[in-house]
Order: C-alpha cells, then structure tokens, then sequence
C-alpha cells in the first residue's frame, strides 16, 4: 500500500510540475511591476517564461481614466513584448496582457506602475 501511495503521489507531483511550466507567465517587466518610475517611459516591455505566438498576444497599456496610451500592436520576439506608448504625465498606469504561447496555452494578468516622484 505505500508503495502505491509514494508511487501516486510522486506521479502526481511530475505532472503538476508538468503543467505549470506549460505555459507563458510574466517573468517581468520594464518599468517593474508595481513599481514609481521618476521619468516616463517610452515604451513597456514584457518578458514570459516562453516564447509567444505573436498573432495571438496583446497588450494594452491605459491611464487612470482608463483612456489607452499604447501606441497600437505589440512588437513581439520570441518571449518579449513590447509596446510604445505615448508621452506620459504623472499618474497611475495599467498594463493589461493576454498570450498564448508557442503550445498553444493561453494566459493574461495586469499590473500597475507610477510615473512621479
């Protein structure tokens, strides 16, 4: 019986290691997450633990208003994403993100950064 039990479990643990490197998660990105950048950025750059499918990932980057500041499609290489974005006065900014990556699974997160003192 335990070495059914130790058998199920370790199965079990391969294949959730398994899963969860099956997809693309934000590794990091540029300006940080959550982080208050002194001076504007001129573009956001994001970087997956995966490469992407370029036609199938996006990025979108709003004020507090919610009115887009992202200057159109995502230049995408392999794991990165980028995207440039407008002259930015000080504020609050949300980066909002969906991709699917090279095997064909899909994820999507946001986060927050300052531009100020």
């Amino acid at each position: 019986m335990r070495i059914v039990t130790l058998a199920t479990t370790t199965l079990l643990a391969v294949l959730m290691a398994t899963f969860a490197h099956a997809h693309a998660f934000l590794d990091h990105a540029e300006p940080r997450v959550g982080s208050t950048t002194p001076t504007a950025p001129r573009e956001v750059v994001l970087f997956y633990t995966q490469n992407l499918e370029p036609a199938f990932s996006s990025v979108e980057v709003s004020d507090a208003n919610g009115s887009r500041v992202d200057q159109g499609k995502p230049r995408i290489s392999a794991s990165t994403m980028r995207v440039g974005v407008k002259p930015l006065p000080p504020g609050t900014y949300r980066v909002r993100w969906q991709v699917l990556s090279v095997d064909t699974h899909t994820t999507e997160g946001n986060f927050t950064f300052r531009v100020g003192p």
